[in-house]
């Protein structure tokens, strides 16, 4: 077996696969990325048994072979090549031989007989998206997804796939994210809940990507394919909560504000807040927002006062400063709305303006109790 790739080619692609492969395995192989070899075409592919992903490269040779290469070990190796031609051989010895301009390496190889087998989907399901729109769904939703092992569904996103368009759902029951595209349709109504890891690894490659992405899915796995690449990955098992039963219809009180200004308003008044609670107090009445935070057990405390367009009744409401700034930093709106109604219940934060055709982003927080 012998192949001839670029330096900088290989390496781009291994570095992508190579977020598959998890720090500590059980199983040893998992450590290794897998060469498929034939003729022309490398496929090399990367597992940790729930996630696995392959990408096909072209090569100059003309033999075959299968072999599972130490993924650590080749990457950090490939790093230190300028731009150049590198010349692979598998020796009857078990170990490969890596040819540069400068130089010979040789790195012991397993059998690729041994490296799990991906999943074969059985009849599934289908639905093309384009590459740019799946990148921002995901990264308009996934950090709004729990860490909880306790509740495995809130640790993923939640893909509800109508003929009317797609929707996407994260929560971790104090925060709230829903993106929906009515843009693009699927053939036939679906739902499913993505783990977060493969998702994290999708957003990295899809974005500003101008390509397509073909998914397909049955009730235990999902198919990514695009480009010369495929992703398969494990669902999460279990049913999602009932999302639109706890975002509020009613909400009469309504500000809207420049984002960047409020943004930065929360981000300095929170330094001041409580460090367990971060609490941050919304003082709504006229046209004015004052934004308060106070730490009692260290006398620290911070008040700004911000214009703001209101309609509705005066009110206070408080909110956990870290949601709100995670919510306002993701949205890249001028001009946001946060809808209200009472203050024990969840505030509606939207973008007013920065929306594509078809695209609808609604963030719901719930708030926390004011000690007055």
């Amino acid at each position: 077996m012998k192949f001839i790739v670029s330096s900088n080619y290989l390496l781009k692609q291994l570095q992508i696969l190579g977020g598959v492969i998890n720090n500590t395995n059980t199983l040893p192989i998992l450590d290794n990325f897998l060469f498929d070899l034939k003729n022309d075409e490398l496929t090399v592919s990367a597992s940790d048994l729930e996630t696995t992903m392959s990408a096909k490269l072209k090569v100059e040779s003309d033999s075959e072979g299968k072999i599972a290469v130490p993924a650590k070990l080749l990457l950090e190796t490939l790093k230190t090549f300028p731009e150049q031609p590198l010349t692979f051989v598998a020796e009857d010895n078990n170990t490969i031989e890596l040819s540069s301009n400068h130089g010979k390496y040789a790195l012991a190889y397993a059998n690729g007989e041994e490296f799990p087998n991906p999943v074969e989907l059985e009849e599934p399901s289908s639905t093309i998206i384009e590459a740019d729109i799946l990148a921002q769904a995901i990264s308009k939703t996934i950090f709004a997804s729990g860490n909880d092992d306790l509740r495995p569904v809130m640790s993923g996103v939640f893909f509800q796939f109508k003929d009317d368009g797609l929707t996407f759902v994260a929560t971790d029951a104090h925060k709230l994210v829903k993106y929906s595209r009515e843009d693009v349709t699927a053939n036939e109504p679906a739902e499913f809940i993505m783990p977060k890891k493969p998702l994290n690894l999708l957003k990295g490659i899809l974005a500003g990507s101008e390509s397509e992405v073909l998914i397909e899915y049955n009730e235990s796995n999902a198919k990514f394919t695009f480009d010369e690449t495929q992703l398969i990955c494990r669902l999460i098992d279990g049913k999602y909560p009932n999302y639109e039963a706890v975002i509020p219809k009613e909400n009469p009180n309504k500000l809207t504000i420049q984002r960047t200004q409020f943004l930065s308003s929360v981000r300095r008044v929170s330094i001041f807040s409580n460090k367990t609670t971060h609490q941050v107090r919304l003082k709504i009445a006229g046209a004015e927002l004052n934004i308060s935070a106070e730490d009692v057990d260290y006398s620290n405390k911070a008040e700004e006062r911000l214009t703001c367009s209101y309609q509705g009744d005066d009110m206070q409401i408080g909110f956990n400063s870290r949601f709100l700034v995670e919510m306002l930093g993701n949205l890249t709106a001028d001009d946001v709305m946060l809808e209200m109604s009472l203050p024990n219940r969840a505030g509606i934060l939207t973008p007013v303006d920065g929306l594509d055709k078809g695209e609808k982003i609604t963030m719901l927080v719930m708030p926390v109790m004011l000690n007055n």
